[in-house]
């Protein structure tokens, strides 16, 4: 079984997407029959690694390295020669007609994952008019997949409302070797210059609006000393204040893991995550979490793992965080790893993934007929 995902969200500062797939890509190759390509925008065409090709995509100007595919003929071309059982796209823009036209051609399954919610962020961040055009869209493209995978129940139920019917429920992972409390650095607040009995809270990834970082500073500056938050995804290193650090961004997994496992917990102040791939990262580590209620953190996050502000604003986060160290941090730190090894190791999570695309291949489900012609 061939499977190929394609996608725009590849790039060197990529969030969650682009660790899934690299999970996955490195899952697939320690199966017996089955063969994995993964097809992302690069800036020339090439194979740089077995299984993975670039196809020449100009660079966008702003934004975590992002290229945007427009020699679509050479996609197409790229996808009929791999002759794939299943092509699955990773973000609902034209590649993911791409992917419907090519595997409509072929006869092969298509699947789509929807690892974002559009509709929500543009309706709540931009207008609700432009929400539901979006909810609209995403009605028209999703419901001709032969499945969408949905990260959490959250998500799930949205694409229900939304009318689409092959739905699988298809949680993210963790590599529990490499995020694992071990990898804490007992070194890591001096090197930050801080006293030795600072409390350090730590959030990485991409730092885009909805992460909501100005609630997570604002915040910081009412707690002041001795808390202290690490901020990991900018460009350099950079005190911004005297109560919080900024760190690069972290693409290799093990750096990452020592910078969550050497922090007292994560903190996060998104409410628009359909995940939370982070969150079961430091879990991993065995660190609690402070988060915001909203999206599908509240599927990871509960009073025996963490702490959740009473309300979406610094000073409620604020008590939360203050909160946490009231609290026996030891019995939700044991918690929040037992939780992630029992549920959220890829090694639990792909092999369902693996068995729906067998399931798929074996009886693959009639897509509508018009795709061709409504891409």
């Amino acid at each position: 079984m061939h499977v190929v995902d394609l996608t725009l969200f590849f790039a060197p500062h990529s969030g969650g997407v682009k660790r899934y797939l690299l999970a996955k890509r490195a899952f697939l190759a320690a199966q017996r029959d089955v063969r994995h390509t993964l097809v992302v925008p690069g800036p020339r065409t090439a194979a740089n690694a077995p299984g993975l090709i670039e196809l020449a995509s100009p660079r966008i100007p702003f934004g975590a390295g992002y290229r945007v595919p427009l020699r679509l003929r050479e996609w197409t071309a790229t996808l009929r020669e791999l002759r794939p059982d299943v092509i699955e796209a990773a973000d609902p823009y034209h590649l993911a007609w791409l992917a419907l036209r090519v595997a409509d051609r072929l006869g092969v399954a298509a699947t789509a994952f929807a690892h974002s919610d559009l509709a929500r962020l543009l309706g709540d961040r931009v207008a609700p008019a432009l929400g539901r055009a979006a909810s609209a869209y995403l009605r028209n493209l999703y419901r001709r997949f032969d499945c969408v995978f949905a990260p959490s129940r959250l998500i799930a139920e949205r694409l229900a409302d939304l009318g689409v019917e092959r739905i699988a429920l298809q949680p993210l992972g963790v590599d529990g070797r490499v995020f694992h409390p071990c990898r804490a650095d007992p070194g890591l607040r001096a090197q930050l210059g801080l006293d030795a009995d600072a409390r350090v809270l730590v959030f990485a990834g991409r730092l885009a609006a909805e992460k909501n970082v100005p609630l997570l500073l604002d915040a910081f500056a009412r707690l002041g000393a001795p808390y202290h938050l690490l901020l990991v995804g900018g460009e350099r290193e950079q005190r911004l204040a005297p109560h919080a650090t900024m760190l690069p961004y972290q693409q290799d997994g093990t750096r990452l893991a020592r910078l969550l496992a050497s922090a007292d917990a994560l903190v996060h102040a998104g409410r628009h995550e359909t995940f939370g791939l982070v969150v079961i990262e430091a879990m991993a580590c065995a660190r609690p979490v402070v988060a915001l209620g909203g999206g599908a953190i509240d599927e990871l996050v509960d009073a025996s793992v963490g702490v959740v502000a009473a309300r979406a604003d610094a000073a409620a986060l604020a008590d939360a965080v203050r909160t946490l160290y009231v609290r026996d941090r030891a019995a939700m730190s044991a918690l929040a790893r037992h939780r992630v090894a029992r549920d959220y190791l890829w090694e639990r999570t792909l092999p369902r993934q693996l068995a729906r695309y067998a399931e798929l291949v074996r009886a693959p489900c009639a897509r509508d007929d018009a795709v061709a012609e409504a891409a």
